[in-house]
């Protein structure tokens, strides 16, 4: 097992990317900020870039467009891609309005990679489901317009387990996607492509959908950063349901800062969601300080809570190594750290399955053939319905929507449904006493590091078990943030560990600002994948 302070063995997994000669290398841009006071981001890289003309757009998308088709083919992260003229199209009309001194967004020339569940009027949007295969939504989803507005540029549509409904990117209905550091293991899910993209850097940053840990179990899994931001803070007009009270699109990155700059993009209240909310959102780059001009002890008197009930059993011994390493990290930054019991835990799971199964249920009951979904001929409307579904729908979908149905019909709805929502009242009211002890509570985002591809497809139980240390977020809507904070050995390299934080609700500023700290402070620690670190300096 490597420290948190160590390095991963860089060898490579089955294949060798062409020499760094071939890509067009981004070091300049990856590693600088563009002042010393700025904290390190690749957005804000590309954008000084780009106003001080160092950089044009068209030669930035070029250069991520090769790195993504060197890598594609092996690591599988989209479903859709445009054709590379179209993405240059828009990075030269970037050029062109730069050139002609006009204001450019804050997103500008940023190449952004877009969940297949989340609505984009110019690409498919199929949720990863063959009864969807070739739909083409007639809108952008709030949070992808918003990208647009402020100058992103779509650079595909990433694979994912059906309707969200996985935590492999096994349960795609089209392909399975690889993790950039062993192509032989899980990217996890079910936002696998999205992690992956940006992990192999195929682009800048990602966004993801969260239902159950669906962002931040393939952010740790991929060794990125994901963030589950609080529900409502982000629209979901434009996300294909699977659990309505639950669902949430959040964002990826390989740095905090650039989270939190996608976060910035994309939140705020929508009239086309009558949940999210009005809470104004902060600036999040005000949160950000430089590693240079951090203080020696730079969050003196944080309270940290880490979450006794996921360092236990059941939990890999490198994984529970790498937390307490981080909680280590956090006591030399100033925290005063404790752990902390939430005897309520252990019960988000089965509740969390009986309210997303019985939501999905309801939910997915659209894709007919007729409202909604490809259409089999049938002669009679009945079979219309079960045929349309029969070969539209994978056998995750069916099992769940099943088991959702079930715990919804009469007899039964007082002894599922109505108990895990009083479940959820109690861990809601657990995680609000613990966050009124202390500013943040930590856990691993998984219990164990990527898994090899087929592991756990057979055992669904395993791979729901899995979801334990994310659920009971979603369950009390509350903000988390994944960071990789170390390794754990294995061949052919080390696999990344994540560390999650969790926050009051709206409270992201806080997550990022504490999160920005410890990422800029963990020493010796490269979370760039063998695959792509000879073009990633």
């Amino acid at each position: 097992m490597l420290s948190t302070l160590q390095t991963p063995r860089s060898s490579l997994s089955r294949f060798t990317l062409p020499s760094s000669s071939t890509i067009t290398t981004l070091a300049s841009l990856t590693t600088q900020s563009p002042t010393t006071s700025e904290p390190q981001s690749q957005i804000l890289s590309i954008r000084h870039s780009l106003l001080t003309r160092n950089l044009s757009a068209v030669d930035l998308a070029h250069s991520y467009l090769t790195r993504l088709r060197l890598t594609e083919p092996h690591l599988r992260s989209f479903l859709h891609l445009p054709d590379d003229q179209t993405i240059i199209s828009q990075a030269n009309h970037l050029d062109r309005r730069i050139a002609a001194g006009e204001d450019v967004g804050p997103l500008a020339g940023v190449l952004v990679a877009v969940k297949d569940n989340i609505c984009t009027v110019d690409m498919p949007s199929t949720g990863g489901s063959r009864i969807l295969q070739n739909y083409r939504p007639p809108f952008d989803a709030t949070a992808v317009k918003k990208l647009k507005e402020l100058g992103g540029i779509v650079v595909g549509k990433t694979n994912m387990d059906e309707f969200g409904m996985g935590s492999t990117t096994e349960a795609s209905a089209f392909q399975v996607t690889a993790n950039p550091w062993d192509v032989s293991r899980v990217p996890g899910g079910s936002s696998g492509g999205s992690a992956a993209a940006v992990s192999a850097r195929q682009c800048v940053v990602s966004l993801g959908s969260d239902t159950g840990g669906s962002v931040r179990q393939p952010a740790s899994f991929c060794g990125v950063v994901g963030l589950k931001p609080t529900y409502g803070r982000v629209s979901r007009f434009g996300l294909m349901a699977y659990a309505s009270s639950l669902d949430a699109i959040g964002c990826f990155g390989s740095s905090v800062a650039d989270t939190g700059i996608l976060l910035h993009a994309i939140a705020g209240h929508d009239r086309f969601d009558a949940t999210s909310s009005k809470q104004e959102v902060p600036n999040f780059l005000s949160h950000f300080d430089s590693a240079s001009s951090l203080e020696s002890k730079p969050l003196k008197g944080l309270r940290v809570g880490l979450i006794r009930e996921t360092i236990e059993d059941g939990v890999d011994a490198g994984v529970v190594s790498a937390i307490r390493a981080a909680a280590s990290h956090f006591e030399e930054l100033g925290c005063s750290v404790n752990e902390v019991s939430l005897p309520s835990f252990s019960l988000g799971l089965p509740a969390y399955y009986v309210l997303a199964l019985s939501e999905s249920s309801s939910n997915l009951s659209r894709y007919d053939g007729i409202r909604y979904g490809n259409q089999v001929h049938a002669d009679e409307l009945d079979s219309l319905y079960g045929d349309s579904r029969a070969k539209g729908l994978g056998s995750e979908v069916k099992m769940r929507i099943l088991m959702g149905t079930y715990a919804l019909s009469a007899g039964y709805y007082d002894a599922y449904y109505k108990r895990a929502q009083q479940l959820r009242t109690i861990i809601r009211n657990s995680f609000k006493e613990a966050l009124d002890q202390y500013d943040i509570l930590i856990s691993p985002a998984a219990p164990s590091v990527a898994y090899k591809i087929g592991e756990k497809k057979n055992d669904p139980l395993a791979m729901y078990a899995g979801d334990i240390m994310t659920v009971n977020v979603n369950l009390a809507g509350l903000p988390a943030l994944v960071l990789p904070c170390g390794f754990v050995d294995s061949e052919p390299a080390g696999l990344p560990v994540g560390l999650q934080m969790i926050g009051a609700a709206f409270d992201e500023g806080e997550l990022l600002r504490v999160g920005h700290i410890f990422e800029q402070t963990l020493e010796n620690c490269r979370f760039v994948p063998p695959l792509v670190a000879d073009s990633v300096e």
